[in-house]
């Protein structure tokens, strides 16, 4: 088969994966009209209808199913290859893309990212904040983050961060003019500051343990964010409490901008890690971001 048949292969891959001209082209770098040119010479070649096309979106025919089923699979170890050739050079190169969340970024991430990227300057990162919890392995990603709880099993899962707890903080000035809640259950009565992960999820529930029990708790307020980041500082704002990563919230209550409450009910979760499929394991660039983040704990 020519390089060019391979090429109008790509791209027919591209443009299913993406269900727009347009979209695949923005991701190919060429033009709708170019794309359109491949597809057409594609179809004729083989004498099929390889893509139904509508005004609004572009989706496999029954055939165009049969070959992303067989040519997928093939063109993953071909990427597999190209990657593992990458253990030939003097230094791992390529690009890695992560999931995460922009707190993670913050905790996990940035602490360790300057060294990371100035020991390997063929390395390239590119992180995408997302609170939806893509699926890394449908969305071509390398690797994600999540807290270790929320990791499938058929995931390999690397922590690249401590134990952590969640807390509820309030600016001083908003806990002197509401008061101090003594319970998780009295939070109804104050603002909360709300994240909702995907547009049409559910506002996450606060959680909280008591004696053992876990339970959640579900505050009312005027903001909510897709964001911890603007979720934290909205309470540093004094808008309202707000339910956080710990170590997110320190370097503002050692300044005296935001005080913890509630903390005695405030339960321990395993910790962000770092997690993807076992494909992932022939990269060089990928084996030196792994080794790089990985939370090495005190006793290690």
């Amino acid at each position: 088969m020519t390089i060019n048949k391979i090429d109008d292969l790509q791209v027919f891959l591209a443009i299913a994966e993406a269900g727009s001209f347009v979209k695949a082209a923005a991701k190919l770098g060429l033009s709708a009209s170019a794309l359109s040119h491949k597809m057409r010479g594609l179809e004729e070649r083989l004498g099929l209808r390889l893509l139904a096309r509508t005004t609004r979106n572009v989706s496999p025919t029954e055939a165009g199913e049969r070959l992303i089923k067989s040519l997928q699979p093939l063109f993953e170890r071909i990427n597999q290859e190209v990657d593992a050739l990458g253990e030939l050079r003097d230094t791992p190169a390529g690009t890695l893309r992560i999931s995460c969340t922009d707190d993670q970024i913050e905790l996990c991430i940035r602490p360790k990212l300057s060294k990371f990227l100035s020991s390997y300057p063929d390395i390239t990162v590119e992180f995408y904040v997302d609170y939806g919890f893509s699926n890394v392995v449908t969305e071509r990603f390398d690797a994600g983050i999540r807290l270790g709880e929320a990791i499938s099993q058929d995931m390999i899962a690397i922590p690249v961060g401590p134990e952590i707890r969640l807390v509820v903080v309030g600016s001083p000035a908003y806990l002197q003019a509401n008061g101090m809640p003594q319970t998780p259950y009295e939070l109804t009565s104050y603002d909360c500051i709300d994240i909702r992960h995907k547009p049409n999820g559910n506002i996450y529930a606060w959680e909280f343990e008591e004696n053992g029990k876990e339970f959640t708790v579900r505050g009312q307020g005027q903001l909510v964010f897709n964001s911890t980041m603007h979720v934290l500082n909205a309470a540093v704002d004094g808008i309202g409490l707000a339910y956080v990563p710990e170590p997110l919230a320190e370097p503002y209550v050692a300044q005296g901008k935001l005080i913890k409450v509630l903390t005695d009910w405030s339960n321990y979760f395993s910790g962000f890690h770092l997690y993807y499929p076992n494909r992932r394991q022939n990269s060089p660039a990928f084996k030196a971001f792994v080794d790089a983040f990985r939370y090495q704990h005190e006793t290690d």
